[in-house]
């Protein structure tokens, strides 16, 4: 029998689509089709199946600009535009920032299995930032935090916020999440070299779980080798 997908999977309730405008123009044909009929052909499956389902989806992008670029479908961005919500930046919510903060960290270091704090300067670091790349910025500063802290405390130094080049001085090559990005994967790098490549002795040293330590890894592009 199919496998039942993420469609099937939240019959009855709401699905959350995140990127959309990412997604290839073939799963937007695909997409259209199930929001206009109601009904999918599952993976291995030889019939449709009727779902229910209502579709909440979200973009950084400018889709209006995606169509005109001819990356988005017209009529797909019209079937999903209808109620549309315009959220203000972090910068501009600022009293979001540490109980989200809070939420990232219980994920990532129940994952992880730490047990970790945000320390009161810590706090002020992150109520300070200008978070320039929003929640996915947050989450992937705590996500750091948890690998780079030591103990149970994570400090303002665990969070790598920058806070841009003084006046005068050359910015740093790549973005800021780059210059973020290289500093956990020399932090990995450092214990998987330690460990002679063994992740699990490496993920050890570095205070979480193997699961962890590959999924970092992958999106860092970092090998055992």
């Amino acid at each position: 029998a199919a496998r039942p997908g993420c469609f099937e999977r939240a019959a009855g309730g709401t699905l959350f689509l995140d990127e959309i405008g990412e997604i290839s123009a073939d799963f937007q044909a695909k997409l259209l089709r199930v929001l206009q009929d109601g009904e999918l052909l599952p993976v291995g499956g030889t019939r449709p199946r009727r779902v229910d389902v209502r579709v909440v989806t979200a973009t950084n992008r400018s889709l209006r600009d995606e169509i005109t670029a001819g990356r988005f479908r017209d009529d797909l961005f019209y079937r999903l535009n209808v109620i549309p919500m315009q959220l203000a930046p972090l910068r501009e919510r600022r009293e979001d920032i540490l109980p989200l903060a809070r939420h990232f960290l219980a994920r990532h270091a129940a994952e992880s299995g730490r047990r970790l704090v945000l320390t009161p300067e810590a706090d002020e670091a992150l109520a300070g930032h200008g978070w320039p790349g929003n929640v996915r910025e947050l989450e992937n500063a705590i996500e750091r935090a948890v690998v780079l802290a030591h103990g149970e405390r994570i400090l303002p130094e665990d969070l790598l916020l920058e806070q841009g080049a003084p006046a005068g001085e050359a910015p740093p090559e790549g973005t800021l999440q780059d210059s973020l990005d290289r500093a956990a994967a020399a932090r990995i790098r450092s214990a998987l070299e330690a460990a002679r490549g063994n992740r699990a002795e490496a993920a050890r040293a570095l205070g979480i779980d193997r699961t962890t330590l590959y999924r970092l890894m992958k999106r860092l592009g970092l090998s055992a080798s």
